[in-house]
């Protein structure tokens, strides 16, 4: 019947074998999206392999202490699971708290921050120019002092229009949408994951207590 002590294991089974095929997901993700150049940021791509290389050993973890029966590990990977469910929620909450304000606010001190190739690659694909402002302003103390240059590209949003001064629009509002997006994303899938590692801190508490069919002196130790 499930519910029983064959049902918890193999629910417990699965569930690290889901967690360690998303392991591999992450990692095959930030592994092309740097190949494909995709992200340029380097400490983007790293930490997307360093999630996915910690929840493939987390979910190892879970996996021979599922096996085996093993209280000791079991112990260990429901305290980590436990954890992380905590700091995801935390994080995941946070993101669908986060208001518009919040948002521009996240986004321009981003801008300020990232390299100027990065930038100058938003500008160039999204035919914007600065931020907030349609070029680089040296008053302005949240301009960066090596803010790229719009002239090639305000030829190219003013190709069509005889107004002398055309501008190109800037990025910050453009980039609304999907900023909107990415954190309304990312607090929805963090949301759904820290719950399923509630359901496996849940399983493992019960796997622990039942005690082994097969009636083996050691099976409770």
């Amino acid at each position: 019947m499930c519910g029983g002590f064959t049902c918890s294991k193999n629910a417990l089974i699965a569930l690290n074998i889901l967690y360690v095929m998303i392991g591999f997901l992450l990692i095959g993700v930030g592994v092309y999206a740097r190949a494909a150049s995709i992200v340029t940021n380097l400490p983007i791509v790293g930490g997307i392999l360093a999630c996915g290389v910690i929840l493939i050993c987390i979910s190892m973890l879970g996996l021979a202490g599922a096996v085996k029966h093993h209280q000791v590990m079991l112990f260990f990977y429901m305290i980590i699971l436990f954890m992380l469910f905590l700091i995801q929620f935390s994080i995941a909450s946070s993101c669908l708290a986060v208001n518009s304000e919040q948002q521009q606010q996240f986004a321009e001190q981003g801008w300020m921050t990232v390299p100027t190739e990065l930038r100058q690659q938003v500008q160039d694909s999204m035919l914007c120019c600065g931020f907030n402002a349609t070029g680089p302003s040296p008053k302005s103390p949240l301009t960066p002092a090596d803010e790229p240059t719009c002239d090639i590209i305000q030829r190219k949003c003013c190709s069509s229009n005889s107004d002398p001064d055309c501008h190109c629009p800037p990025c910050g509002p453009l980039l609304q949408d999907k900023i909107d997006y990415a954190f309304k994303l990312c607090g929805g899938l963090g949301i759904f994951f820290s719950f399923t590692e509630f359901v496996g801190v849940w399983l493992t508490v019960r796997y622990r207590n039942q005690k082994d069919p097969r009636g083996l002196p050691s099976a409770f130790l």
